[in-house]
């Protein structure tokens, strides 16, 4: 016998809810603020995570809990962030049980899938929430963990051990944990009748209290790291400190000329090396560039006239600016005690003052437009070094500005990023140290495509290392494209 259409279309696909434990308070970070209210990268903790959340396709809608006396900050960034999945703003229980159970009333009756991840995992990948709501097709419950590194003791109330698992089959977990939302709300009215119930997670409540429902582990990664400790706030730091690794396979050139259509770009430093390739690259791929240096235009960039003239004539042309580069720079090499006062003014107003003139000079521009500032530093920021002490501390002062104008812009919708490049062939390298081995430095037109791809990132507050190894150098991700 066939079976009619009704019997055989199948049901409607269930709608995916994030709910963002925003619970925490920080005592263990030191601050008088929630932990997830931390900025790192430019940006609070709390926006990271939830922009991850709000961008991913598989989520229908987001549910927050946040700390008690803190709803407030979470309205505003909501607000402010465009984080349109965002329904429910609640306040979390002085429990990380409770505050689950609060979540769970909040869904409704409706079956659903629920996806809980704590805010303070800010560096969750798509790959991440995508597996876990896949594996919900055939499963109930979900964990995310990874292989334990080190060797796990068990030890007695003495401090002393009394077992050591087999490595090989210990995991060490992390969020998201994703549910059906009857076997989790079922699993918490068990446990609910359980006068010595606790728990640290939600899939501990599915083991112990339904205990016939298999949990699936999808693989997690090292980077999803909890921010606890006050040195987790400085790895995590570390961590958005984006290398070219993380970008996909390289976009095509159509892709690209579809995120600079109609963009106007300045490069200042613009008349050889990485500007030059960073100015002839979009110019190819659809973008308007007007370049600007001491050699082509007679700019000087530590003169703040010469900047202001530059967006003028920019703006008499075009009406509107985009995108803007400083590449231009010194590399003055000796001891301090051997540097002239005329070359320690240079270097500090070419490196430095020159940025900050560019910044506040295009400001505004860049607000009209919600455009991006993109900086270039060098390694020497992370570490002053022998001989190059006016361009190490210089470099250091770039890499602090950018994150400090990415927390002031960011409300504006304006993006500041920096770029520290490894050894790159250009002529100042070449004028500096001479001839080097040839292959032994990053050719400046693959500096110049990772550069593109930053400029038109969604990304603020980020230092990104490029390297000569990294495979994937140059690639763009239109969904990260403005």
């Amino acid at each position: 016998m066939e079976s009619s259409p009704e019997s055989s279309t199948p049901p409607p696909a269930l709608r995916n809810v994030a709910v963002l434990l925003a619970g925490g308070v920080g005592t263990r970070v030191g601050l008088s603020i929630p932990k997830q209210l931390i900025k790192i990268a430019g940006k609070t903790i709390l926006e990271h995570t939830l922009g991850v959340l709000n961008a991913h396709a598989a989520v229908d809608e987001i549910i927050v809990l946040m700390a008690p006396g803190h709803l407030d900050a979470v309205r505003a960034i909501t607000r402010t962030g465009g984080y349109s999945k965002v329904t429910q703003i609640l306040e979390g229980a002085e429990t990380r049980n409770g505050t689950t159970q609060r979540a769970l009333e909040a869904l409704g009756p409706d079956e659903c899938n629920v996806l809980f991840h704590e805010a303070v995992r800010p560096l969750v990948s798509d790959r991440i929430i995508q597996e876990c709501f896949d594996a919900l097709t055939t499963h109930q419950a979900v964990d995310v963990a990874i292989p334990s590194a080190d060797t796990i003791i068990e030890v007695n109330d003495d401090d002393t051990i009394r077992d050591i698992p087999p490595r090989a089959s210990l995991r060490r977990g992390q969020t998201p944990q994703a549910f059906t939302a009857s076997v989790i709300k079922q699993a918490y009215v068990n446990a609910g009748q359980d006068p010595d119930f606790v728990a640290t997670d939600d899939c501990t409540v599915v083991l112990r209290y339904l205990p016939h429902v298999p949990i699936h582990v999808v693989r997690g990664d090292e980077r999803n790291m909890k921010v606890t400790e006050p040195i987790d706030v400085y790895l995590a730091d570390k961590l958005f400190q984006l290398t070219t690794n993380d970008l996909p396979d390289a976009g095509t050139d159509e892709e690209y000329a579809a995120a600079l259509a109609g963009k106007t770009m300045v490069v200042f430093g613009g008349s050889y090396g990485i500007g030059a390739d960073i100015a002839a690259l979009a110019e190819r791929l659809g973008a308007t560039v007007f370049t600007f240096s001491r050699s082509s235009t007679n700019t000087h960039v530590e003169r703040r006239a010469d900047i202001a003239a530059a967006a003028s004539e920019v703006l008499a042309k075009t009406g509107r600016i985009d995108l803007v580069v400083n590449t231009a720079g010194v590399l003055p090499r000796g001891t301090l005690l051997e540097t002239s006062e005329e070359t320690i003014y240079a270097a500090t107003e070419i490196n430095y003052l020159a940025p900050v003139f560019i910044a506040q000079e295009f400001y505004p521009h860049l607000q009209q437009t919600q455009g991006s500032l993109l900086l270039f530093t060098s390694s020497s920021y992370t570490r002053g070094r022998a001989g190059y002490s006016l361009y190490s501390s210089a470099k250091a002062a770039v890499v602090n500005l950018t994150q400090a104008l990415a927390d002031e812009w960011a409300a504006d919708g304006v993006r500041v990023n920096c770029v520290n490049p490894e050894r790159t062939g250009t002529p100042m390298r070449t004028k500096a140290f001479g001839e080097e081995p040839v292959g032994s430095l990053l050719e400046s037109e693959i500096v110049a495509r990772s550069s593109l791809d930053v400029l038109l990132s969604r990304q603020t507050g980020h230092v990104i290392d490029i390297r000569k190894d990294d495979p994937f150098a140059g690639a763009l991700d239109p969904e990260q494209s403005s």
